[in-house]
C-alpha cells in the first residue's frame, strides 16, 4: 500500500513555487504538474511537487 503523503493546495504549492495561485491551477487543468482533485479543489503531493519541480524546464 501506497505510504499517504501530505497533499497540499494550490495557494500552498504557489507560494512553495513563488508562483500565482491562478498558474498553479492552470498548470493542474493542462496536466502539466502533478495534481488531484477533492471536492472540487486542487490538491496536490509534496513528494510529487518536488519530483517536478526538479524536472521541469522553466523558461
Amino acid at each position: 500500500m501506497k505510504e499517504l503523503s501530505e497533499a497540499y493546495t494550490a495557494e500552498d504549492v504557489a507560494q512553495y513555487l513563488k508562483l500565482h495561485p491562478y498558474t498553479v491551477r492552470r498548470l493542474a487543468r493542462e496536466k502539466k504538474i502533478p495534481a488531484f482533485r477533492v471536492g472540487g479543489q486542487w490538491r496536490f503531493r509534496k513528494d510529487e511537487i518536488d519530483k517536478w519541480s526538479r524536472s521541469y524546464p522553466f523558461s
